[in-house]
């Protein structure tokens, strides 16, 4: 009986050592498809402009394996472990991966619910042609901002240069109150055309205006825009794949911190 049982042992460890060493030769296999080939061929083609001749294929082959080789000896070193660049590119990659897995094709529907909820954020503002004189600050500008309004000859009064120039063509309200000033552009709404306006304070001294163009904001047609609305549309579903799924599998991962960190 002993005699048997010893025998099983060794039949069962010479089974567990011939698993090994089998599962070890296919970890040592590299397969590598026609399509891997003919994809690197191609882009070695889109690069150099030429096909390659045998010698350079065969030397893109063998830069693939050593490159496979290469990476499985890290893997096996566990070099993956704790590098942000590769943690930062696999996270990439799933996200590209999700973010393709959504359907592309909307309905109609979808997209003019889609337009309508966010118009707003497709509003053309008004937008204003102009120039101005300028008058600093640190030299009386309010009083000679005024003394300019009071002469009929726009020249009476000398006026500053500004750093941005004198002259605006079609600028937006936001493009105003960036270049301004904050609210700047509430001024210029309703003001008379073709006429010297002010004097206005900015956060740099007092301005006289003088509009000559003025197109109101409007809500542009969706067919208009529809590229664009499609291009957002498209984000936001891609931008919502990625939410559900790190919804969907966070609640399998505990996430731990020391409490008594201090930064």
């Amino acid at each position: 009986m002993k005699n048997k049982l010893f025998i099983f042992f060794i039949i069962g460890i010479c089974i567990y050592l011939i698993d090994i060493g089998l599962n070890s030769n296919e970890d040592k296999n590299i397969y590598i498809s026609d399509q891997e080939i003919v994809s690197l061929v191609n882009a070695w083609k889109s690069q150099v402009g030429r096909e390659p001749t045998d010698d350079e294929i065969s030397r893109i082959i063998n830069n693939l394996v050593q490159e496979e080789i290469l990476y499985r000896e890290a893997l096996s070193l566990g070099l993956e472990r704790e590098d942000k660049i590769i943690k930062r590119r696999l996270a990439q990659k799933i996200t590209f991966l999700k973010q393709e897995s959504i359907l592309k094709d909307f309905s109609q529907k979808e997209i003019t619910d889609f337009y309508n909820a966010n118009r707003d954020k497709y509003y053309v503002p008004d937008l204003y042609t102009f120039t101005h004189k300028f008058f600093s600050s640190s030299s009386n500008s309010k009083e000679r901002a005024q003394n300019h309004l009071n002469n009929s000859n726009s020249s009476y009064e000398n006026s500053d240069p500004f750093f941005l120039g004198k002259n605006f063509a079609e600028t937006s309200s936001l493009e105003i109150n960036s270049n301004f000033g904050s609210n700047f552009s509430l001024y210029l709404k309703n003001s008379p055309i073709n006429q010297w306006i002010g004097p206005y304070k900015s956060s740099f001294g007092h301005h006289n205006l003088y509009i000559t163009e003025y197109t109101p904001g409007f809500h542009p047609n969706l067919d208009d825009i529809y590229d664009q609305v499609m291009v957002d549309l498209n984000q936001l579903k891609r931008d919502s794949a990625i939410s559900d799924f790190i919804k969907e599998v966070g609640s399998e991962y505990s996430v731990i911190i020391n409490p008594d960190l201090k930064i």
